[in-house]
């Protein structure tokens, strides 16, 4: 078929749910091929960079991309996608929002590689090694990506036109997704897939404004399924969280975690759920209060689960930020951008 559309998938820093995703459609798979001729799919398909190199610009209907840019690598890829693609999704939370890889946005690359290659009780490493973007040895030169100071999300290195959350996307949304596409029936440039309100609005649980004493962790009670998790002291991020994922995990007993990101109208998802908290501390004891917040054993986590890239925290700041790289004679953010 002349006419069928080109698609494109890439994986960038992110766990490989999202190609999971595609598959889970099940034998609707059949029917985007029937659409469409895959052009790139690393994961399933043997093709390789230079074979998109040569396509000429706009040639792609449609890339889907899944993962942060952590490395400049990914960025490479991001921008030569960019050129080759009329449109370009961002598949799933890391692309939209940073993802769960962006919470190393909380420590910058230097104290990252300490941890890796140094300070982990399996690493042998007397020599205190570190990966260097050009090693040369007697076979010659070799190079590896470099390791940006954070990750960005897609957004924050290339143009996007559409925004699929979830970690990973709904094979419903998937499947509408590419429904949309094939029909020529798009929304507005910048559109986020996903409903316009929250979790907490489409939740079925009930919900008695009461408050509490103390907060849980997932595996330490069991749930009455019937009532609001955040007044089982559970923390809940349906209230900061856009829907449009039929409350999947509130359905099977588990508390929302975030990975559809901020509802409409909700500036940061983090600071949103932060605030939700504190209106359900049954206390005006500044020290019970304090031990409630230690029962939170990761409230960077809990908070900024999915978008701490996305955040108003952004990343750490380090000095190296400013400075040239050695590698490229060019700042962090010079590269990244």
């Amino acid at each position: 078929m002349a006419d069928k559309l080109k698609f494109a998938f890439y994986w960038n820093a992110s766990c490989g749910g999202c190609e999971v995703a595609v598959l889970d459609i099940n034998e609707k798979i059949l029917d985007v091929a029937a659409i469409a001729d895959i052009l790139l799919w690393p994961v399933a398909v043997d093709f390789k960079k230079h074979h998109i190199e040569v396509l000429p610009d706009k040639h792609i209907d449609v890339s889907f991309m899944n993962g942060g840019i952590r490395t400049s690598e990914q960025k490479e890829m991001a921008e030569l996608l960019r050129r080759k693609s009329k449109t370009i999704v961002a598949f799933g939370a890391c692309a939209y929002l940073g993802g769960i890889p962006s919470l190393a946005n909380f420590h910058n690359r230097e104290a990252i590689f300490q941890r890796a290659y140094i300070e982990t009780p399996s690493t042998d490493n007397p020599g205190g090694v570190f990966p260097q973007v050009k090693t040369h040895v007697p076979e010659g030169e070799v190079e590896l990506p470099l390791f940006f100071n954070h990750v960005y999300r897609l957004d924050q290195v290339i143009p996007v036109d559409y925004f699929l959350p979830g970690c990973p996307p709904t094979p419903a949304m998937v499947a509408a997704a590419v429904t949309a596409i094939a029909d020529g029936n798009l929304p507005p440039a910048g559109t986020v897939f996903g409903g316009p309100s929250t979790v907490c609005d489409s939740c079925k649980r009930v919900k008695q404004e009461k408050k509490v004493k103390g907060f849980h962790r997932i595996h330490e009670i069991i749930p009455d399924p019937e009532r609001c998790m955040l007044e089982q002291g559970i923390v809940c991020a349906g209230s900061a969280t856009r829907d449009g994922c039929g409350t999947r995990c509130l359905n099977a007993n588990m508390p929302c975690r975030g990975c559809f990101g901020p509802a409409d109208g909700v500036a940061d998802q983090g600071a949103k759920l932060l605030s939700t908290l504190s209106t359900v501390v049954d206390s005006n004891d500044l020290r019970e209060i304090e031990k409630m917040i230690d029962q939170i054993v990761d409230p960077a986590g809990y908070l900024y689960r999915f978008g701490t890239a996305s955040s108003l925290l952004k990343h750490k700041l380090a000095s190296e930020e400013k400075s040239a790289h050695p590698a490229t004679g060019r700042s962090q953010l010079e590269v990244a951008k």
